[in-house]
């Protein structure tokens, strides 16, 4: 079954938490963006898995050096998932697993920015990562001609397991569920809406029909 994930690419821990109250019932994991975890720091980690604690919390680093110690930062915080740049190098990919282990926690390698994402999701999945995100970021995602479907390709063609994020909706989300992956990250389509909780419950609709 694949996973809800939200995106709360927010700035501050009280507009995160008032917009995870809302959409908490319909997501499986709640990602507090790189924006928010630099602009708010490591107690929105604590603070959104205090308010959920049955939910993942995923903290999205990104880191792309000294890979232990930050993902033992974000762990030891209350995160349940960390990320590791897949641009980074493997010493600091193990060193983010290493204290996955340590924690009982998973990392995950986002392949943001990596040109061969199939060969580069092959080589990480050997390093003990939990999955890889085959990430479009914004900025990508801005580009003309941009579709999620090289994404769910490169997913399908790796063949280890994935997310998927850049441009997940409700028109787009059960292509992301057929194509194999085990998390769907949905950002925009959700924090941006009218009715947050309505576009969540759209979207996990969406997947589970």
């Amino acid at each position: 079954m694949t996973k809800l994930q939200v995106a709360v690419d927010l700035l501050t821990t009280a507009d995160a938490l008032a917009l995870t109250n809302k959409v908490a019932p319909y997501v499986d994991i709640i990602e507090l963006g790189t924006p928010l975890i630099k602009s708010a720091g490591l107690s929105a980690i604590s603070a959104i898995k205090a308010a959920h604690p049955d939910k993942e919390v995923f903290a999205d680093l990104k880191t792309a050096d000294a890979g232990f110690l930050e993902a033992d930062l974000a762990f030891s915080a209350g995160a349940d998932l960390v990320t590791v740049l897949g641009a980074a190098g493997d010493a600091t990919i193990k060193g983010a697993v290493e204290a996955g282990q340590k924690h009982g926690k998973k990392v995950v390698a986002d392949l943001i920015g990596v040109e061969n994402r199939v060969e580069r999701a092959r080589e990480i999945a050997k390093l003990g990562v939990a999955f890889v995100e085959i990430h479009a970021g914004l900025d990508e995602q801005a580009q003309p001609g941009y579709s999620i479907q090289t994404l769910l390709d490169d997913g399908k063609i790796a063949g280890v397991p994935f997310s998927v994020a850049g441009g997940v909706k409700v028109d787009t989300i059960a292509a992301v569920r057929d194509a194999g992956a085990d998390v769907a990250v949905a950002g925009g389509a959700i924090y941006s809406a009218e009715d947050p909780a309505a576009a969540a419950k759209a979207l996990k609709d969406a997947l589970t029909k």
